[in-house]
């Protein structure tokens, strides 16, 4: 079961989301804006937090910026607001899920369940003393899989979660043609619960973070993507 920490300035919120979590057997901590969030996370360890944008004081997408400077706790994102650019700004800051008010807290314990399960936090069945390396471009670009690093031209490239899980499937699967359906499951998760568009929200993203290798990912209409090693 989980530690969640729940930021929201809407009392009636926070209960909805504690008497479902707790129902679940999870431990429930609030904090009712953006600035007790921070402080909070700078105190304590959470497994995750979910955390509303729109609050006084300090509002989500600042707090989270603060929160990713001490902690990768994975964030699920609430908001009144759906707007692709809300969407595309949390994912830059490293935010792992987007949910849009009014929500299901049903499916929000299922989103919860999906991101922890696929963060990938402490699991690796390769040996600490053989890092798996890939490189390309005669080391110009450089991915550390098992330490989840990515170098470009010497320079190391910060990417949020679910950018590394993407790049890394890509660059272990590269010139094969990859179905948007096959880069969901695979990346997601069969119980991904978000909206098709996240995929190509994270490839946008992904794109800008790879600079000039940005052109390695190809875009293949009505298929998907195929990261190409030209």
């Amino acid at each position: 079961m989980y530690s969640i920490l729940v930021v929201d300035d809407e009392a009636r919120i926070r209960t909805i989301i504690r008497k479902y979590a707790e129902f679940e057997g999870h431990t429930v901590t609030e904090a009712c804006d953006g600035m007790e969030a921070v402080d909070m996370c700078r105190k304590g360890k959470y497994d995750i937090i979910i955390m509303d944008i729109m609050m006084p004081e300090l509002d989500g997408f600042s707090a989270c910026r603060e929160i990713r400077k001490v902690s990768q706790t994975p964030i699920i994102m609430l908001s009144a607001r759906g707007e692709e650019y809300d969407k595309i700004n949390g994912f830059e800051l490293g935010i792992d899920d987007y949910v849009v008010k009014p929500f299901s807290p049903k499916e929000l314990m299922l989103r919860v369940e999906a991101v922890m399960k696929r963060s990938g936090r402490g699991t690796s069945s390769t040996p600490e003393h053989q890092n798996e390396i890939i490189e390309l471009d005669g080391g110009g670009l450089r991915a550390d899989l098992t330490a989840r690093l990515v170098y470009i031209d010497g320079k190391r490239v910060d990417m949020s979660p679910k950018e590394y899980d993407l790049f890394f499937y890509m660059l272990t699967n590269r010139n094969i043609a990859l179905s948007r359906e096959r880069l969901i499951s695979e990346v997601w998760g069969y119980d991904f619960y978000g909206d098709a568009r996240t995929l190509d929200t994270h490839i946008k993203l992904l794109r800008k973070s790879l600079g000039r290798y940005a052109e390695y990912i190809v875009t293949l209409r009505g298929v998907g993507y195929r990261f190409e090693q030209v």
